[in-house]
Formats: structure tokens, sequence, C-alpha cells
């Protein structure tokens, strides 16, 4: 399984950040859809036992739900970034109202860091996020949420998909809980194994 972002789409949307520092041995690693009760203070445990920090793009609704979760993500001094209130898919909405849903988002998560839900977002959407954020992609989706991979298939992908400077992408979020959680410490051991520390985005 090839889980780089397709050749294609990162050049239509080559001014994206779909990997950082390539000659450094850094891993830039983030999270998707939460904050949620059920998954992300076990992710959080996990990533204090190995002394790492991550990028958090939380879900607007999510952090409204669960506000004293978002503050131990930044308590704990990893960062955190938008990824809409909804977690909005852009080509099915009108500028105006992915704009707004990012917008409100906002209100909730203090960031200028940006990542389209799904990677699925307009050109004229982008064109105008841009004035305020940095629009963060990937390099490499862990899949850790696909139920029909188990947690060694996840770690399998991961680990053959090592490079210098890559972003990251896991989920804490609840369908991708038996695969983050387990996929995870192993995923930081093996890169720490081969000489790779993390970077903040």
């Amino acid at each position: 399984m090839n889980i780089q972002f397709p050749r294609i789409l990162r050049i239509f949307y080559g001014n994206f950040i779909w990997r950082k520092n390539p000659s450094s041995k850094m891993i830039y690693l983030t999270f998707d859809d939460g904050p949620v009760p059920e998954v992300t203070p076990f992710v959080l445990d996990i990533l204090d036992k190995y002394s790492w920090k991550a990028t958090f793009f939380c879900v607007g609704e999510n952090v409204q739900k669960n506000p004293e979760l978002y503050a131990e993500i930044l308590k704990r001094g990893h960062k955190t970034a938008n990824h809409s209130f909804n977690h909005l898919k852009g080509f099915n909405f009108s500028t105006n109202e992915y704009i707004a849903n990012v917008k409100k988002a906002a209100e909730y998560i203090d960031s200028k860091l940006f990542r389209p839900p799904y990677g699925k977002i307009t050109r004229k959407q982008a064109d105008i996020l841009k004035k305020d954020y940095e629009i963060i992609m990937w390099d490499v989706i862990t899949h850790d949420y696909n139920k029909s991979l188990t947690p060694e298939k996840v770690f399998k992908n991961v680990k053959n998909n090592l490079r210098n400077g890559s972003i990251v992408v896991f989920h804490d979020s609840i369908k991708a809980k038996e695969n983050v959680l387990s996929v995870l410490p192993r995923a930081i051991e093996f890169w720490e194994s081969k000489g790779f520390g993390f970077g903040l985005l």
C-alpha cells in the first residue's frame, strides 16, 4: 500500500507543506480528528512515555465538547492546529461555507496551521485560507482509521515509508483507537532506533 500522497495531487497542491527539513533526521508527528476522551488521553500518555511532542489537528466541534482535554494537549507541550469545525470535505461545500466553518473552529483553536479534512480542498478555498494559515498536508498517512487493516499492517506501512522530514498522520479518533494505540509506541521506538527525533510544525 502506498501511504504517501499521490504525486499528481502534490503537484496540484504544490504550495502546501508536505514535508519539512528533508536533510534532517526528524519526524513531524501529527494527529487528526480529536480530541476525544476515548482516545486522546491515551495518546498523550504514550507521547509522555517517550518524551515526544506532536501537533494535533483538532476538529472544532470536539474542542467545544472537550475543552479541558484540549487544554491538556497544550499543557503537555504539544501544538494544536485547525482541522475545521465539522470535519468538512471541501469539495462538497461552497467556498463561503467552508471558510466560515474554518473560522468557527478558530474560535476554539488558536493556531495559524490548517489541515483540510480528507486532504480535500478547492483552489479557491485554499487561496483564501493561505492569507491566514499555513496549509499542512502530509508525507505519510498511516491509515490507522481503516478497520480492515491490522496494527501489524499499519506498522509495516509506516516503517516502509520512513524518510527524513516526513509529516506523519495518525488519528486520535474512536475508529482509529485500536490501531493508533497499538502502533504508535512501536513507531516511535522504530524511529528512535533509526536515529530519528521529533520536530514540531
